[in-house]
C-alpha cells in the first residue's frame, strides 16, 4: 500500500471532497490489460467517464474503440471526436438520440447499436420511419451459464440464447431495409464481473468451479453462434468479456476484441480477483470535519454506495492513512461517515482520509473533476461527465 504523503503533497492547495487519478497507476493497469489479452481491447466508457482518460488509453497501443453505455453517450463522444468506433452496449429506445444518429452521417458510420429482438428494430423504425438510412447494428448473445432449465448464472441480457436463435435473428435482421448486423457481443458477466477469491476458502472454490464449467459451455456455444450468424452476415466485430474474465475471453477463438474498463481504474469490487491485481489508480479524499471520540473521527460527506445488490461491499472503503475502518451501524453517509481503527487515533480536524469506491467509473458521478497525478503533482485537472454537464445514466 503506497504512502499518503505523494497524494497530499499534490493536493495540498486543494480543498476535499476532491477526486484523482494516479497516472503510474492507470498506465501500469492498462499495459497490464494489455498483456493478459490476446485480442484487441475495446475501452467501456461506463467505467471512466472521463474524456481525457479515454483518449488517453486509446492512444495507446492494444486498445481500439469504445463501447459506450447510452447512445446519447455515443453520439456525444463521436461529436466531440473522442472516438470514431463505438458499440452501444445497451439497446437503446431513446427516439431523440436515433433521430440524430440519422441525422448525422460521421455518427451512423462510427456507431452501433445493441439489438436482442425484433422489437428493438420496430423501435428504431418508430422513431425514423421504415425510410430510415442505414443503421449499424450489434447482435447480443446472452452469455449466461444455464446447466439445469431452471437455473440462470450470469446478468440478465438477451433473450438470443442458442445458435439457432442467433443465427434466425441475425436472418431477420438482414431481411430488414434499413438496418445492417456489423457485430455480435456476448458478455460473460458471471466470469468477468464475479471476484473468484472474494468469500471463505469453500466459495472461492465454487465460484472457480462455476466459472470453469461456465467458459467450457460458453466456448463451445458461442463458437457455434458466431459461425451460424456468419453465414448470413459478413460480421467486422465479435466482442466479449470484461476486465475480470480476459484471459479467458481471450482464448476464444470466435471473438475479435475484448471489452475492459474497470481494471484501469482499480475499484474495490476488483480487489477479489486470483488472475489479475490492479492497481487502485482512482481515489478520492475527504476532510475530516469533527473528532467525537480519540478513536473516531468523522468525515465530510462519503455516501457514494456503489449500483448492484444492497452491500457492505457497495460502500467506499477507507484507504489511505491505513488502520482505518467505517462504522457498521452508520457505514457512509450523505453528508458524513465516520471512520474508526488504529488510524483513526492519530487523525485531526482538517486532516484528510483518502477512499476508494466500489466501482470504477460511478465516482465520476459525484466529481464535476479528476486532478491527474505524476508522482506528487498534479500534471492535469481534467472535467469527468459530470464537469462537462453530461450526465447519461
Amino acid at each position: 500500500m503506497p504512502d499518503a504523503t505523494a497524494f497530499d503533497l499534490a493536493t495540498k492547495d486543494l480543498d476535499p471532497p476532491l477526486a484523482v487519478v494516479d497516472l503510474a497507476a492507470f498506465d501500469a493497469n492498462a499495459d497490464d490489460l494489455v498483456r493478459r489479452a490476446s485480442k484487441p481491447l475495446r475501452v467501456v466508457s461506463k467505467s471512466v467517464r472521463c474524456r481525457a482518460l479515454l483518449e488517453r488509453v486509446l492512444a495507446k497501443p492494444g486498445f481500439r474503440g469504445v463501447m459506450s453505455y447510452s447512445l446519447a453517450e455515443a453520439l456525444w463522444l463521436v461529436e466531440t471526436g473522442t472516438a470514431d468506433d463505438v458499440v452501444v452496449a445497451y439497446p437503446t429506445v431513446d427516439h431523440a438520440a436515433l433521430r440524430r444518429l440519422a441525422a448525422d452521417d460521421r455518427a451512423r458510420a462510427a456507431v452501433s447499436i445493441m439489438v436482442d429482438s425484433p422489437a428493438h428494430l420496430d423501435v428504431v423504425d418508430s422513431a425514423l420511419g421504415f425510410d430510415h438510412p442505414e443503421i449499424r447494428v450489434c447482435l447480443e448473445l446472452d452469455a449466461s451459464w444455464r446447466p439445469l432449465r431452471a437455473l440462470h448464472v450470469g446478468t440478465r441480457r438477451s433473450p438470443v440464447f442458442t445458435p439457432r436463435q442467433a443465427r434466425d435473428f441475425a436472418a431477420a435482421i438482414d431481411a430488414r431495409p434499413g438496418f445492417r448486423l456489423v457485430g455480435m457481443m456476448a458478455y460473460e458477466g458471471q466470469i468477468a464481473g464475479f471476484p473468484d477469491a472474494a468469500g471463505g476458502r469453500l466459495q472461492s472454490a465454487a465460484v472457480r468451479w462455476m466459472q470453469r464449467k461456465s467458459a467450457a459451455e460458453l466456448l463451445a456455444r458461442r463458437g457455434a453462434a458466431v459461425r451460424a450468424v456468419r453465414e448470413v452476415a459478413d460480421l467486422e466485430f465479435v466482442n466479449g468479456g470484461g476486465t475480470g474474465s480476459v484471459e479467458v475471453t481471450g482464448s476464444d477463438a470466435s471473438v475479435t476484441e475484448i471489452a475492459a474498463g474497470s481494471g484501469l481504474l482499480g475499484p474495490t469490487l476488483f480487489d477479489g480477483y486470483t488472475r489479475f491485481q490492479p492497481k487502485p489508480a482512482a481515489i478520492f479524499a475527504l476532510p475530516v470535519v469533527r473528532k467525537p471520540t480519540r478513536a473516531i473521527a468523522t468525515l465530510f460527506s462519503g455516501g457514494y454506495v456503489a449500483s448492484g445488490p444492497a452491500a457492505a461491499s457497495r460502500l467506499p472503503s477507507p484507504y489511505l492513512p491505513a488502520g482505518l475502518k467505517l462504522l457498521g451501524l452508520e457505514g457512509a453517509g450523505e453528508v458524513q461517515t465516520p471512520v474508526t481503527g488504529r488510524g483513526a487515533r492519530h487523525l485531526n480536524v482538517g486532516d484528510r482520509v483518502w477512499l476508494r469506491h466500489a466501482k470504477a467509473g460511478e465516482l465520476a458521478e459525484r466529481f464535476t473533476h479528476y486532478h491527474l497525478i505524476q508522482g506528487d503533482r498534479v500534471e492535469q485537472t481534467v472535467p469527468t461527465y459530470r464537469g462537462e454537464h453530461q450526465s447519461f445514466g
